[in-house]
């Protein structure tokens, strides 16, 4: 495992998007409603896909592009089936036998992927897994690099737009039906009204005829062992923990299957759980009680993906809990110093930020160790090896114990931000013109971020302003204006922000934001930017862009940012206000 979450807390857009910027290779398994797709990454590029749906594989698409009628395919289903132990790949068949191109059958394997995005796009609800010791590539992809020495290296970017397009096509034609129609539907049938006249009935329902039918008790009984979704995490269980006894199995998978007890905090928001460690059972059991309880989850055993989970919590209003899990068997030696080390990088370049430690119950110079340097909650983990007569009544009980710690009251995590936005806020009560204004959000997301530039908004272009951060030796001072354009047609995340008014930060590539932006600025080490627009009497004056050159990107209070934005742009109205009603007076 490389790392985990929910599709509802992080786009599979930003999933991809992730895996390219880091160069991952490994295999990506996205599990929803519908079942299961996957999508294998080499360095960060895409060469294999498995569809969840088996009807769309590369037969049928080389049919509906028109490559291969219908009857040439059925002939080269049969000529596999009829090779018996030298059956080679429908690709190979195809090609081997002259029915298709080489440069078709590989466009066929790309829209393949294609539509595979297209597909979990949507998807609202599910889970994604890295495995990074799995790369699982299906004999179509194989045969290109093995047969005909030619690698299937997609460009991921290009891929993803791509799917994109398509998504957006096929949306607007009315052929992709997203998964949240279906739920609005049930929830609307469920709250309609008695007196609607709007009932099921049985006949409705197909129960017309159940008194009538003949009760049968089964021959066997179906045990836990079998079905149901105890069973499933039995089976996973086992998988994890092949000592553990098979009754504590069965126990520990009925707990994991229990009913929610609450979902949210006590000021009512949805609390975000950022789990690091490398014990597969223990990331599976906080996982899965962590989502019964309406907790967000992501979990990761790599450094290099805590910061975007922490940026991804945070741009969607929820203070993270970092959670380190205790080093191996013993506190001592490099496992337990490079665990306090990167637990004390994240608490300086965050100091608001909640961090937990579990620890051993036999190392007590750790445990000493993480609360002389501060950390706020230090708990005791179960450990098999330590306490295998209680191991299991010790993990029960922490795993109850542990949503109720992240629900518990915390500092605020914004309380630092506040301090240092308040000048900004202090300033905008004796400010009135557009571009006072505007120079106000440049510093605050410069503060916030590295480097800010303001973008004008003229019509379907962007115009670049001043700018703080991005020429060497301006001693954070504004400089510009710059000048350069940016068509909003060659941007579609700015065009998106422009249309919609929302803040955003997150992961981006260059292509969402425009070539010229950064030819000019040149890209940040971390493709994670901040975009704040200003917005006064329905209209986006500006977009204030941010970025993190080249440090790590750091969490960002993009719900004061906004608040600072909204005001500003209150205060632009009142003074265009003001200047209506004076100018007939004059």
């Amino acid at each position: 495992m490389s790392f985990a979450g929910d599709l509802e807390h992080l786009s599979i857009v930003d999933i991809i998007q992730l895996l390219h910027t880091t160069r991952k290779s490994g295999t990506l398994s996205v599990r929803g409603r519908k079942g299961e797709s996957q999508l294998v990454f080499d360095d960060g590029y895409i060469v294999s896909a498995n569809h969840v749906d088996n009807s769309v594989r590369i037969g049928n698409i080389l049919v509906e592009a028109q490559v291969i009628s219908r009857e040439i395919l059925d002939q080269a289903l049969q000529d596999q089936q009829n090779a018996g132990s030298n059956r080679k790949p429908l690709v190979a068949t195809l090609i081997e036998q002259g029915k298709v191109r080489k440069e078709d059958a590989y466009r066929g394997l790309e829209t393949l992927i294609e539509l595979t995005v297209v597909e979990i796009l949507t998807w609202k609800r599910g889970t994604f897994s890295l495995d990074v010791e799995r790369v699982t590539v299906s004999d179509e992809y194989r045969y290109f690099p093995e047969k005909l020495n030619e690698e299937i290296i997609l460009h991921t970017e290009n891929v993803l737009m791509d799917a994109l397009r398509i998504y957006d096509e096929k949306k607007r034609d009315g052929l992709l039906v997203e998964e949240s129609a279906d739920e609005e539907f049930l929830s609307d049938l469920a709250a309609a009204p008695a007196e609607s006249g709007w009932l099921l009935s049985a006949d409705d329902l197909g129960l017309g005829e159940l008194d009538h039918l003949e009760k049968k008790l089964p021959s066997t009984f179906t045990g836990l062992e079998e079905r149901g979704p105890a069973a499933e995490q039995c089976r996973k269980i086992r998988e994890l923990a092949p000592a553990l006894p098979g009754p504590e199995q069965e126990e520990l998978a009925r707990f994991l299957v229990r009913p929610a007890v609450r979902s949210r905090c006590e000021d009512g928001s949805a609390p975000t759980v950022i789990l690091f460690g490398s014990d597969p059972l223990l990331t599976h059991c906080l996982t899965t009680v962590c989502k019964t309880e309406g907790i967000w989850v992501f979990s990761t055993n790599e450094e290099q993906y805590l910061d975007h989970f922490i940026g991804q919590s945070r741009a969607k209003g929820s203070s993270p809990l970092l959670v380190f899990d205790a080093p191996g068997q013993s506190g001592e030696g490099g496992a337990a110093a490079a665990i306090a080390a990167l637990r004390h990088q994240k608490g300086d370049e965050c100091p608001q930020l909640a961090l937990v430690q579990l620890v051993s119950t036999r190392d007590y110079g750790f445990t000493l160790q993480a609360l002389r340097e501060g950390v706020g909650t230090v708990i005791p983990r179960p450990a098999r090896d330590e306490r295998p007569e209680t191991f299991l009544n010790d993990l029960l009980l922490f795993l109850e114990t542990f949503p109720e710690l992240v629900r518990a009251p915390r500092l605020q995590a914004a309380s630092g931000a506040v301090a240092r936005l308040r000048p900004s806020f202090v300033a905008l009560q004796r400010l009135t013109e557009p571009p006072e204004l505007a120079l106000v959000l440049l510093q605050a997301v410069a503060a916030a971020c590295d480097r800010a530039v303001t973008l004008i908004v003229r019509g379907t272009e962007l115009i670049a302003e001043k700018a703080i951060g991005v020429t060497p030796g301006s001693q954070r001072a504004a400089t510009g204006p710059l000048g350069f354009r940016i068509p909003l047609a060659e941007a579609p995340l700015l065009r998106e922000v422009v249309n919609s008014g929302a803040p955003f930060f997150g992961t981006a590539a260059d292509l969402a934001l425009g070539s010229q932006l950064s030819a000019t600025i040149g890209a940040p080490l971390r493709p994670a930017v901040l975009l704040l627009p200003l917005q006064s009497c329905g209209k986006i004056i500006s977009l204030t862009y941010g970025d993190f050159g080249q440090r790590e990107v750091a969490p960002v209070e993009l719900e004061l940012l906004e608040i600072l934005a909204g005001q500003a742009g209150l205060v632009l109205e009142n003074a265009l206000y003001r200047r209506k009603r004076e100018r007939p007076a004059a």
